[in-house]
């Protein structure tokens, strides 16, 4: 039978931007997930726009991703459309006075390297973070003292039915690990930053410092999602996992690392379901021991 939504994504993208049945364990950096029934790579605007109206008019469910250092997708994989906004949507724009406007596909690695060669500085924290400007914004991405929050101007974001909007810092509704884009279900386009002029070997030298720091005390050698759980107020995850006794602590192949407790990785080919029933033990039982509530970062996307 031959597949008219395919043929119909045929009339928007190029063949080799569409794929069928692709395993999400492909796009996570957790390198686990079943297959999505659709997944395309859109390089521009309007192709993502065409794409979006097209899921609407069909009733096809969506979801828009970047790197996928966020993402727990189920071992069933997706009944719908992924759209993965990554290096094909990607490009960057400095300008004299410290502005910079880059789009959402940019790895947020080669965004300060771009930043630091043109002596601005400000953008230092986020040269270790492993995603894209789109899923930093959205999140409103922090580490080491640094938020987006604190170099954002503008965004432009298309909504739910493919409408272009511009917001401003203030609309952004900036907070931990939130923002206006989660709220609504934005998509990032682009984003416009401001940075002040620096030395460009003290800029090296603090991104060295700052990734040399996470080499140390972040497990980066293991399939992860980052820090897996936001930060309760009052308390720091990753201790309260392992006062908690939880330091190595195994679901099949999901693993709460030795190296720090607030990651949980992809020790040994975990499923899906291995990863969720960790993060479940997780939380109840740091819940019974301290009365805390972890909350996941991660997002889910599928049926589990």
């Amino acid at each position: 039978m031959e597949d008219l939504f395919y043929q119909k994504l045929l009339r928007i993208l190029p063949e080799n931007r569409i794929k069928l049945k692709e395993r999400m364990e492909n796009h996570t950096t957790l390198h686990i997930g079943g297959p999505a029934d659709y997944f395309v790579t859109p390089a521009g605007t309007e192709e993502i726009i065409e794409v979006i109206r097209l899921c609407n008019e069909e009733g096809m469910p969506f979801y828009v991703m970047g790197n996928g250092s966020n993402l727990l997708v189920s071992d069933d994989g997706y009944r719908g459309l992924i759209i993965k906004i990554a290096e094909d949507f990607s490009e960057i724009w400095v300008n004299e006075d410290g502005t910079v406007t880059a789009q959402a596909g940019i790895l947020l690695s080669k965004l300060a390297n771009v930043i630091a060669k043109h002596s601005l500085t400000g953008f230092e924290f986020a040269s270790g973070i492993p995603g894209t400007l789109g899923g930093a914004v959205t999140m409103n991405a922090g580490a080491y003292g640094g938020e987006m929050k604190q170099c954002l101007t503008s965004v432009k974001v298309l909504d739910r039915n493919g409408n272009v909007l511009t917001l401003s810092r203030d609309e952004l509704e900036l907070g931990y690990r939130t923002s206006i884009l989660q709220k609504k279900n934005y998509i990032l386009l682009e984003a416009t930053m401001k940075f002040e002029t620096g030395n460009q070997q003290e800029i090296f030298a603090k991104m060295q410092d700052l990734n040399r720091q996470r080499r140390e005390k972040q497990p980066l050698e293991k399939f992860s999602a980052g820090s897996t759980f936001k930060r309760p107020e009052g308390y720091y995850a990753g201790k309260l996992i392992s006062d908690a006794g939880l330091r190595g602590y195994q679901v099949g192949g999901a693993s709460v690392s030795e190296k720090h407790c607030g990651f949980l990785i992809n020790k040994d080919n975990a499923t899906a379901k291995d990863f969720i029933t960790l993060i479940q033990d997780v939380t109840r039982i740091v819940y019974d021991k301290f009365g805390v509530t972890l909350e996941p970062e991660v997002r889910f996307l599928g049926d589990f």
